[in-house]
């Protein structure tokens, strides 16, 4: 059986992967650095970090299947990543404060020994609450906004913020799962059978 490698240090990924396919993978993590690519829209842009951190992943690799994703929340075509500081968070938070906004990933599933390799992107669309200023602040006490696209975790503290989605809830949280088992199709990998 092959090896499947996910290629991400977030917690959050681990524990839907593990979800879809139980605990029989390993965690390498890409030294892939995920600046902003000038001339690339969003989608292209996660599309492009997500496989470029799976080629990174299998110079090191002659066999296995690697994972790997990338997400991003857009607002107003703007790419919102995660927050350098407490002002940024609060400037992100202000920004898409009652707004309609996209969490984007890239998503790529690479087999190291045939460098077959598929890329893919799922969007989830958020409509967030109003938020006061205090509910903004007190949010960011928590300390949830830190490593956080667009600086709130749905999955946590977050929903309290979330009125609605439309779309993948797990693509919002960093890894769509119902695209990444039609991907592991095309590989001959039956999450169910795995």
């Amino acid at each position: 059986m092959r090896p499947i490698i996910l290629a991400s240090a977030s917690e959050r990924r681990k524990e839907l992967l593990a979800q879809l396919i139980g605990k029989k993978f390993e965690v390498r993590i890409s030294s892939y650095d995920e600046d902003v690519v000038d001339g690339l829209g969003p989608v292209e842009l996660v599309m492009y970090h997500s496989r470029e951190k799976a080629l990174d992943i299998t110079n090191d690799l002659t066999e296995g299947i690697i994972i790997s994703a990338d997400t991003v929340v857009v607002c107003d075509g703007e790419v919102l990543g995660k927050p350098e500081n407490e002002e940024h968070a609060k400037s992100m938070l202000s920004q898409i404060n009652g707004r309609a906004i996209s969490a984007v990933t890239g998503l790529t599933v690479m087999d190291a020994a045939s460098k077959k390799v598929i890329t893919e992107h799922e969007m989830t669309s958020i409509w967030m609450r109003m938020m006061s200023e205090e509910l903004i602040n007190d949010y960011i006490n928590t300390g949830e906004p830190f490593g956080k696209a667009g600086s709130f975790a749905i999955q946590g503290k977050g929903a309290i913020l979330v009125e609605r989605i439309d779309g993948d809830f797990f693509n919002v949280v960093g890894l769509p799962l119902f695209r990444l088992s039609k991907m592991l199709e095309k590989f001959n990998i039956n999450v169910l059978g795995h």
